[in-house]
């Protein structure tokens, strides 16, 4: 596997930025359309050491893992060309991304934003930084995540670049999750990987308040 390192480089960054509905299997899945325009969202930053826990947050009874891999800009920029875009990051990060998916389902309801279901403490533990170099080509990644040793998602990687807003040194873009989501419940142990890359593992826990 790649070296890595704490996610340092991001330490300057403020948000993640999500896009949903990226992979054509997730989408199919989901029984939805592709949508015409990124459907995005975001998320606080939050860098977890090696061995943290997925909180799950009190307001919920349905925690889903969204296994999802991280470009972390390397400087500012806005409309990036799909030609330049490479120039603009510093590397890659393992994001095993968590979704409350029964308070996103009343928020959905409500025409709410998914704040609550997306943004609560330790809703993504990120920590592995992979710098681009050891990654020549994002487009050809394997992504795999298992729960209680139990395959659940795997998928090919695709690419993401917003148009929409700025992004700022150190902002992680988080590129959509494959086919597979589905639940986990405090006590689980999860293992997320970017085959050949990096292999992160976290238990799912209750915050202690």
């Amino acid at each position: 596997m790649a070296a890595t390192r704490p996610l340092s480089r991001s330490g300057n960054g403020e948000e993640h930025r999500v896009r949903g509905r990226n992979y054509a299997d997730r989408v199919r899945e989901m029984q939805s359309e592709v949508p015409s325009e990124p459907a995005l969202f975001l998320k606080p930053a939050r860098l977890r050491p090696e061995g943290s826990r997925a909180l799950m947050p009190a307001c919920s009874r349905n925690l889903h893992h969204e296994l999802e891999l991280g470009v972390v800009m390397g400087k500012r920029g806005r409309a990036v060309s799909e030609a330049a875009a490479r120039n603009y990051v510093a590397g890659y990060a393992l994001c095993p991304d968590m979704t409350a998916r029964d308070v996103q389902d009343e928020c959905k309801k409500k025409g709410l934003p998914w704040t609550l279901a997306e943004s609560f403490t330790a809703s993504c533990p990120v920590n592995a930084f992979v710098p681009k170099e050891k990654i020549p080509d994002p487009h050809n990644l394997k992504l795999w995540l298992k729960v209680n040793g139990e395959l659940r998602q795997e998928g090919e990687t695709s690419s993401m670049f917003s148009e929409i807003m700025i992004l700022e040194e150190g902002d992680i873009i988080l590129t959509g999750t494959p086919k597979g989501v589905g639940p986990v419940k405090e006590n689980d142990e999860t293992q997320a990987v970017i085959h050949g890359v990096v292999s992160k593992k976290f238990k799912v826990g209750r915050p202690k308040y």
